[in-house]
């Protein structure tokens, strides 16, 4: 339901929920986290899924690069990868006896980076001051990236063979670090039932624009923020930087990101105003990678999951007169 959204707001609802509609036709079972993502995109943030082979995340990015009508490329990360094939590079033209610059893979709209921990540091790095600058730099001269820009990397759990996790300063800058994880019970009989089980993204249909999702992006950024709810989210912050079982707290950047989705959460519930409800919504997809959490937690049987809870519980919930 919309409570008094405006025109803008009510066609960002709008369209919102017919790109959820499209990509559930493909991507089964997981509603929360297509609409985490979107809620990652209209926050003008980049998505990080660790999860398994085989759960249905490159089919997620392409589903929403069709929903979107938007231009898609995808690069399948190995050690033999370099900077180069993501960010581009110039060749001689012959005819003009110039340079010429050739696109690197991430010059798109929404570029999937599979298995982004599989290739080297400086690959890695490449593709992470794209995403945080928008822009690339070849023999110097700049390029700036499409607008929109959207990334969304994949990487393998840890401990699996032949990868490199991202250090802690790279995982912040993805807004959110998702998990699809396996169908329930119910999905995966539904999908098994199913006359084709090769699931394809043709039937997806482009219901949003280009010029639709930077308007969505400004139309979220304008969604009121009371003092109450700033002081909420500085609290949090806080008390991660003040547990005993994490050691090194929430950043300044990872606030920004809490504050930005939870705007864009609060426009996808029909709100144009921001409550408790919405920044502890995508809390721990936005905070739990930008932490870094002491080893005794671990030895004592404590998950991150329940440190974070525990922070949640212990920061008073402030009154917001609707």
């Amino acid at each position: 339901m919309a409570f008094n959204l405006n025109e803008d707001q009510k066609k960002v609802l709008a369209f919102s929920q017919n790109v959820i509609n499209e990509v559930k036709k493909v991507v089964i079972g997981k509603d929360e986290i297509i609409i985490k993502v979107l809620l990652s995109i209209l926050s003008g943030g980049h998505i990080l899924i660790e999860d398994i082979p085989g759960v249905g995340k490159t089919t997620l990015a392409i589903a929403l690069s069709k929903a979107l009508s938007l231009d898609y490329k995808r690069m399948q990360f190995t050690p033999d990868v370099l900077p180069s094939d993501v960010t581009g590079f110039s060749v001689l033209d012959k005819q003009t006896n110039e340079f010429r610059y050739k696109e690197g893979a991430a010059m798109t709209n929404l570029f999937l980076a599979d298995e982004i921990n599989r290739t080297s540091s400086k690959t890695q790095s490449a593709l992470l001051e794209v995403m945080e600058e928008g822009k690339v730099t070849v023999d110097g001269v700049t390029h700036t990236v499409p607008d929109p820009y959207i990334v969304i990397a994949t990487q393998n759990p840890m401990g699996s063979i032949g990868t490199q996790m991202l250090p802690e300063s790279q995982l912040d800058r993805f807004l959110v670090r998702l998990t699809m994880g396996y169908p329930s019970f119910d999905s995966e009989i539904n999908m098994l039932k199913s006359k084709n089980t090769n699931v394809s993204t043709e039937e997806v249909k482009g219901v949003a624009t280009k010029n639709e999702i930077i308007l969505a992006k400004k139309t979220v950024d304008d969604i009121y923020v009371s003092d109450e709810v700033l002081a909420y989210i500085a609290a949090l912050a806080n008390a991660t930087r003040n547990n005993s079982n994490i050691k090194l707290g929430l950043s300044p950047r990872g606030s920004i990101a809490l504050l930005k989705i939870s705007k864009a959460t609060a426009l996808l519930k029909g709100r144009d105003y921001v409550i408790p409800d919405d920044i502890l919504y995508c809390f721990e997809d936005v905070v739990k990678h930008r932490l870094i959490f002491e080893s005794k937690a671990k030895l004592n049987g404590i998950t991150h999951s329940q440190i974070l809870q525990t922070i949640i519980s212990g920061v008073q919930v402030p009154r917001i007169n609707s």
